[in-house]
This record gives C-alpha cells, sequence and structure tokens, in this order.
C-alpha cells in the first residue's frame, strides 16, 4: 500500500526532521564513498605493505643485487607494470620495451588474455620481463569464497608456468583489493601481492599525452607504475614515459629486481 505523509499529519513533522537529517549526512556519505572508491582503484586499501627499500635494507649487508647488474640501493629505480593483457596491442609494447632496452612486469589475466596470445606470453618471458598474474577471471577477490580464490590464482599461474617454464612468484590483486584470507592463501601457493604507486588511470581516457602527464607527475625513486596495455591510448604513451624518466635519472627495472638483494615474501604485500 502507498504511503503519503502528506495525508498523515501525525508524521509530518518527524519525516521533516528526518529529511534535514539525510540533508546534512548526504555530502559526508557522499564524500566517503569517494574516497573509498578512491582507494580502492588507487591500490590503497587499508592493508599493511612493505616497501621495496625496506626489503632491501632488510637484505645481507653487502649482498649482491640478486637479478641483473642494476643495484636499487644505489641507483634511482623504478619499475614498469602491466595489468590485464596480453592483448592485441602487448606485441607493439614488447617492441618498444626491446627498442628501449627496458624491462618490465606484467601482471596477466587468463581468460581471454593469456588463452587468446600464448606467444605473447612466451615473448615476454624470452625478452626479459616479469611474467606475473593478475588473477583468471579479474573477479575482485574479497568478494569471493577461499576456493574460488584459489582457482583465480592457480589456472593463471598453471597457464603461465607451461608456456614460459617457470611458474609466478608475484601477483596483482584486480582494484587492488586484498584482505587477510587472500594474503593467508597467497602464502600457501607462494605468491607475494604487489601494488602500485603511480597510476595513470588510463582505463578513464585515450588520450596519450594526458598518461604520460599523470605518470610523470607521480614518479618517484622506487615507484611502481600501473598501465594496461589493453587501452587504445596506452601503449603510444610509453616511448615518451620512458624517454622523460630516463633524462631525469631513472634506471627501469622489474619488480623482482626493485626488491633485490632482498626478494618478495609469499603473502605479504609489497607497495612503494
Amino acid at each position: 500500500m502507498p504511503h503519503s505523509t502528506d495525508k498523515i499529519p501525525t508524521r509530518q513533522h518527524a519525516t521533516g526532521k528526518m529529511r534535514e537529517t539525510a540533508r546534512r549526512l548526504r555530502p559526508a556519505a557522499l564524500a566517503s564513498a569517494a574516497l573509498a572508491l578512491a582507494l580502492a582503484l588507487s591500490g590503497c586499501a587499508k592493508v599493511d605493505t612493505t616497501a621495496p627499500s625496506s626489503v632491501r635494507a632488510r637484505a645481507a649487508h653487502g649482498a649482491p643485487a640478486r637479478i641483473g647488474t642494476v643495484d636499487c640501493r644505489e641507483t634511482k629505480c623504478i619499475a614498469l607494470t602491466f595489468d590485464a593483457g596480453p592483448s592485441e596491442n602487448s606485441a607493439r609494447l614488447l617492441d618498444i620495451l626491446k627498442e628501449k632496452k627496458v624491462p618490465a612486469t606484467f601482471f596477466l589475466l587468463g581468460k581471454n588474455h593469456i588463452e587468446k596470445y600464448p606467444q605473447l606470453v612466451k615473448r615476454m618471458a624470452a625478452e626479459g620481463h616479469e611474467v606475473a598474474s593478475h588473477t583468471w577471471d579479474h573477479k575482485i577477490l574479497t568478494r569471493i569464497s577461499d576456493a574460488q580464490i584459489r582457482e583465480e590464482l592457480e589456472r593463471p599461474d598453471d597457464a603461465i608456468e607451461r608456456l614460459t617454464g617457470r611458474k609466478p612468484t608475484l601477483m596483482r590483486p584486480p582494484q587492488g583489493r586484498t584482505d587477510s584470507d587472500v594474503h593467508k592463501i597467497c602464502k600457501e601457493m607462494g605468491l607475494a601481492e604487489v601494488l602500485w604507486s603511480v597510476t595513470a588511470k588510463d582505463y578513464t581516457t585515450n588520450d596519450s599525452d594526458l598518461i604520460t602527464k599523470r605518470v610523470l607527475d607521480q614518479a618517484s625513486r622506487d615507484g611502481i607504475i600501473l598501465l594496461h596495455d589493453i587501452y587504445p591510448g596506452t601503449v603510444p604513451a610509453v616511448p615518451g614515459i620512458i624517454d622523460a624518466l630516463k633524462a631525469r635519472g631513472y634506471v627501469f627495472v622489474t619488480v623482482p629486481q626493485l626488491l633485490a638483494p632482498g626478494k618478495a615474501e609469499p603473502g605479504r604485500v609489497y607497495r612503494p
């Protein structure tokens, strides 16, 4: 049965007060919701994280850098990472990275990506990039059961291992959303979680100049840059990003190299 406060005089005062209270609370509620969304999309959810510099500091004194010749204890390092590929744009991206002599870390999706572009996964590994997981189907891990979390993580890991001969040790949770259950399962599976410190929000624009500007405005030492090679504006922005950051004295490394001589521990979350 429909209700009309106009026909119930005894409720008018209470209803008026409720509406006034709602008006006062609405801006705060909207601000809170906006903040929560921004935190989720930026990977700044309230989780305990470990900075690359802390990993390096805890490593044995005088230990050599574990990967390659770059020592990020002495060098101004930054890591370029790409989520949600491979895609039709990945071959061009790999050409650019090869030309610029820049290694990257790829957090790959299984469904419609690893399955569709297996040769690109093999190429990523063969050309010295770090190949990691972004889950199978991009499900938000904090919203699904433990069994589903395991499936989301096991399937891409198995597929990557079949293609490259090496099982991933790193994963990135979709939207950066993670919690203690995810940490526990990652620890059981030998996976460390990697978030980010720089986001171009390239899912909101195809403007390559804007993507470049956003990255350069946020870049800092030990930064982890989040990009998506699935979007048309991203790959064209990569040469300018690389050239500008090299001009600032940055050296590009993979995420494991950023942590060396330390190494990522399963079950832990890493972010500058």
